[in-house]
């Protein structure tokens, strides 16, 4: 089933003001192509016109249907949305748009396996939902088929963590130091997470290692002064 297109869709008035404007800069030559459809849904959004700039990464998808980024751009757009429409307390609007965002993200993720934002964006989509059980099997089949790489083992770690199973999250932090030793973000990952469940004194190692692999990784040298071991 396709994500819903109602004519009562946010921006749909403000949509066809961009076309028409678009139109008539190009000099009135016709169709938009797939490329301007997106260029214009990327301004809209970076107006956080979010509404506007969907209508037109659907107007870009009805071109080339199984893009991943612009199917990936339309998840964001309806994560956005929906969080307007919590916001408004229109919780059915708001479920609405999380049910397009999952769509949408599962579709980029076909579309292109292994993408990682779009991993991302569908766990957080399904974590509005309080699916949690899903987002963790989402997460699970990352690290596991996505190919051994540092940032899916602590994409796993971190929903551990939220889950409240820190032993799992701690075996996934030092599973992700373990395949990519030289991997400054991944040895300060594990050296916060260390602080946060009061491990104060291990979490020395790892912030150390991190600082001295990259003195510029975020947050490393703050975590450091926290533990009186600023460099």
């Amino acid at each position: 089933m396709r994500p819903s297109q109602t004519a009562s869709r946010p921006g749909a008035g403000s949509l066809a003001a961009v076309m028409a404007a678009a139109l008539c800069l190009s000099g009135c030559a016709g169709e938009l192509s797939y490329d301007d459809l997106r260029q214009m849904g990327l301004e809209q959004m970076i107006r956080r016109d979010y509404g506007t700039a969907r209508n037109l990464f659907i107007e870009a998808m009805d071109k080339v249907p199984e893009s991943p980024w612009n199917l990936y751009d339309l998840g964001d757009c309806s994560v956005y949305l929906a969080k307007e429409q919590f916001s408004l307390r229109n919780v059915p609007a708001a479920m609405n748009y999380v049910d397009d965002a999952v769509e949408y993200y599962s579709r980029a993720i076909n579309a292109y396996p292994g993408m990682q934002p779009a991993l991302w964006g569908k766990n957080m989509a399904l974590e509005l939902k309080e699916q949690f059980e899903e987002a963790l099997k989402v997460a699970a089949w990352a690290a596991k088929f996505v190919g051994p790489a540092a940032r899916q083992q602590i994409f796993l770690a971190r929903e551990m963590e939220e889950r409240n199973d820190p032993d799992a999250a701690l075996l996934r932090y030092r599973q992700a130091v373990t395949m990519e030793p030289a991997n400054a973000f991944a040895h300060a990952e594990l050296g916060r997470f260390l602080i946060r469940v009061n491990k104060k004194e291990e979490a020395l190692g790892p912030l150390r290692t991190a600082y001295r692999l990259n003195p510029a990784e975020p947050g490393v040298l703050d975590a450091l002064r926290e533990l009186d071991d600023a460099p």
